[in-house]
């Protein structure tokens, strides 16, 4: 179980949010206009596959946060990556387009409170619920018309912004269903996850769940569950339905109850003994960033407290442990990120939405951007 806090030192913070902060300065510099998704040897740039197109939003998204910090340098360049996006709006072929929307144009309206740019996010909702299967009730994943992932709970958002901007009950629909769906298949009792289901295309029946990226069918891959933990939470922001707080809660309990003492997971709870010893840290900063969340919105004050001292724990590790500050030749912010390990790409490296969510939990923490 991790151990909880009163709180971590908020000027470690501080040094690993200026460190991040020289690392994606260092990074525009070097590769202007280059979206990056993870390293290979510690490098952003080289020829090796993508597997799918999802994390162009992180960058520009840092660079966000950063702006709303305070320093206004970061506007110009957060625009520019984030206006290089807008046509992806009506982009079919990803189930990530919360990804790619609510880090940039969503916190771009948040700081400006521009309407204009209301639009993009609307219509990334609309597309988005294109994927909707109406025999089984789901956003269905990149991967087949059949298959769900638990990721998709942290994109649905924008379809329940989307609804409740234009007031569109369809599209509210579509994201209660999915959710609700999700929590009903994807989610144990336990409070773990799979990665994801599996439906049969003519019943809408659910057949089993799966994993792509995942130890096993019935194994819980630690993102996966950092994602489900993040994204109900969301889901209950906006609607408030007390079922997906529930869902989040026991998510969030199941993490803090399996992680190691100092709160950074295994890359699935039940790996194999060859590959235990491999922890992801961005599962690990969804985690505290998805911590953080549940202790704002949350009910129970005891609760929100264990939940916010246990972020701090995480967010304290990965500042000691992972930060590639001692490694001048790095040129991520985190170490020890794991994207896709039996395709073996982004293994023990940087990795793009590890950096974003670290930075987003690290201004969670600070509570004063």
């Amino acid at each position: 179980m991790i151990s909880t806090c009163t709180g971590s030192d908020d000027s470690l913070f501080r040094e690993a949010l200026d460190f991040a902060g020289r690392k994606v300065r260092a990074l525009v510099r070097r590769d202007p206009d280059f979206y990056p998704m993870y390293t290979d040897r510690g490098r952003w740039r080289h020829d090796l596959p993508a597997w799918t197109h999802w994390c162009d939003g992180f960058l520009p998204g840092i660079m966000w946060i950063l702006a709303s910090r305070g320093d206004n340098s970061w506007r110009e360049p957060a625009e520019r990556y984030s206006r290089r996006l807008e046509p992806r709006q009506f982009d079919r072929e990803v189930h990530d387009l919360g990804f790619l929307f609510l880090s940039t144009y969503g916190r771009w309206r948040a700081m400006t409170g521009d309407p204009a740019l209301e639009a993009v996010l609307t219509q990334a909702g609309r597309t988005l619920a294109l994927r909707f299967r109406e025999k089984g009730a789901y956003l269905r994943s990149f991967v087949s018309e059949d298959s769900l992932f638990i990721d998709i709970m942290m994109n649905v958002g924008i379809i329940f912004r989307a609804a409740q901007e234009t007031g569109d009950e369809a599209l509210l629909d579509i994201a209660m269903r999915h959710s609700l769906t999700t929590r009903r298949v994807l989610v144990r009792g336990d409070g773990s996850t799979a990665h994801e289901g599996l439906f049969d295309l003519e019943t809408g029946e659910f057949l089993r769940q799966t994993t792509q990226q995942g130890s096993r069918g019935d194994s819980c891959w630690t993102r996966g569950l950092a994602w489900a933990l993040y994204g109900f939470g969301a889901a209950y922001g906006h609607a408030r339905d007390a079922r997906f707080l529930r869902t989040a809660e026991a998510c969030a309990d199941f993490y803090v109850a399996n992680c190691p003492a100092d709160g950074v997971p295994p890359w699935d709870f039940d790996a194999p003994a060859e590959s235990r010893g491999l922890v992801d840290t961005s599962a690990a900063a969804i985690a505290a960033s998805g911590l953080l969340q549940l202790a704002d919105i949350g009910g129970d004050a005891m609760k929100a407290k264990g939940y916010a001292d246990n972020a701090r724990r995480i967010l304290g590790t990965l500042c000691e442990r992972y930060l590639a500050a001692g490694d001048p030749e790095w040129e991520g912010i985190l170490k020890g990120g794991v994207y896709h390990l039996h395709k073996g790409l982004g293994v023990s490296e940087s990795v793009m939405w590890g950096e974003y969510f670290f930075v987003e939990a690290l201004d969670r923490a600070l509570g004063d951007g």
